[in-house]
């Protein structure tokens, strides 16, 4: 896997203008992209370059790629998802968003539902934030997108009683907007199940939600 090199960060990006792609020397894809009259070119990691591909081509059951989040920046994704048959959430439609920093793999991606409609879920604060643990300590290089979406998917379809985690009130108003930055303790059953109880440890007061 590749670590991404020579990653130049720019500021007030938007409106944004793609130019044609070309290979890099490292067999990274490098986008190069005009704002301002300057032109800005962005390195990106070999590895989330091939995790999106695969997300296109071969996505978990109910989830779609919106093809719109990653015309600019191929770190920052937004993905459709539909409850799955048969679930307490059948028909229901969400949207996951997920982050990515230059340490991608080995760091986590940040992932939270976003957008109008929240599910109500034990796990799930009304501020999207997701306590399951294979999205912090958990994790592994090994994981990927696509075995968030899973882990997900089965959090929402094991469920049976929809309902708010029991300090929502209260985490929403003191979190940090960044959900990586809570401390989470986990008790029970990981990874592609949800852990039993939650109890996140509050970081980063001074950037609230």
């Amino acid at each position: 896997m590749l670590s991404p090199r020579g990653v130049t960060r720019a500021r007030q990006l938007l409106p944004l203008r793609p130019w044609p792609r070309r290979s890099g020397g490292d067999g990274s894809i490098m986008a190069s992209m005009q704002t301002t009259g300057r032109r800005v070119e962005v390195w990106f990691p070999k590895r989330l370059q091939k995790e999106l591909l695969a997300l296109q081509n071969d996505p978990p059951p109910g989830m779609t790629l919106n093809e719109k989040s990653v015309q600019n920046s191929i770190t920052q994704w937004i993905v459709d998802m539909e409850g799955a048959p048969g679930t307490l959430y059948e028909g229901e439609k969400f949207q996951l968003l997920f982050k990515f920093s230059s340490r991608y793999p080995f760091d986590s991606p940040q992932v939270m539902f976003t957008g109008e409609n929240i599910p109500v879920h034990p796990h799930v604060y009304s501020n999207g934030h997701i306590c399951l643990s294979i999205l912090t300590e958990d994790w592994s290089p090994a994981l990927s997108v696509q075995s968030v979406c899973l882990s997900i998917i089965s959090m929402l379809s094991s469920c049976k009683e929809k309902r708010r985690p029991p300090d929502n009130s209260f985490y929403v108003r003191t979190c940090n907007k960044n959900p990586k930055k809570t401390k989470w303790w986990y008790h029970g059953l990981k990874l592609h199940s949800p852990p039993v109880w939650c109890f996140p440890t509050y970081l980063g007061q001074d950037d609230t939600c």
